[in-house]
């Protein structure tokens, strides 16, 4: 795939089909995530690559800390949320999820650790669509919460950042639109 093509043409698959890539795939988005450009070369990524019944783990350890914030008086209510949220690891058969390291070197910055994770994560998620494969980067609160920290066993200075769902997509994917760039540069010649 030409490389205009592949940036023009990913897109976020939010609905895939059950069938599970095979691991040689998974290993060459890995692998293409782990030529991302990194401050000082410090690589600071980690990926924890989550498949059948670990997906299953995953939900239960977020519908436990969602249980633990909800304060609805609604019993149906309170099942219905902890229900979607312990399948929402299940939406694909592949789930990566995404940290980041600190660096002990004292030249680093904590956010440029981050940044190079998202560049990583979008060189895999490149390769995804490459491979046929649909992806879509997915974050929110419960990301960020402690005990899913504690669920991957992450340390001080590292950081949950989100979730990378792989599938082959099951749904219909519509071409992209920008607002052109000239709307969004400032060139700055004098």
């Amino acid at each position: 795939m030409e490389l205009w093509e592949a940036i023009k043409g990913r897109r976020s698959i939010g609905k895939m089909k059950t069938d599970m890539p095979p691991r040689e795939s998974i290993e060459k988005m890995l692998e293409a995530a782990n030529w991302a450009p990194s401050h000082f070369r410090t690589e600071p990524w980690k990926f924890f690559v989550l498949t059948g019944a670990a997906r299953e783990r995953l939900g239960e350890a977020m519908a436990t800390i969602l249980r633990d914030s909800l304060n609805s008086a609604d019993p149906t209510e309170i099942e219905e949320r902890l229900n979607r949220q312990r399948n929402n690891p299940l939406r694909a058969p592949i789930i990566i999820a995404v940290a980041s390291r600190s660096s002990d070197d004292a030249r680093v910055i904590e956010v440029e650790q981050i940044e190079a994770v998202a560049c990583a994560v979008q060189n895999m998620m490149l390769a995804g669509h490459e491979l046929g494969l649909g992806t879509i980067w997915r974050t929110g609160g419960i990301t960020y919460e402690p005990k899913l920290k504690e669920f991957f066993g992450l340390e001080q200075g590292e950081h949950l950042l989100g979730f990378v769902y792989v599938g082959y997509p099951d749904q219909v994917i519509k071409p992209g639109m920008r607002k052109p760039i000239s709307l969004k540069t400032v060139w700055l010649e004098n």
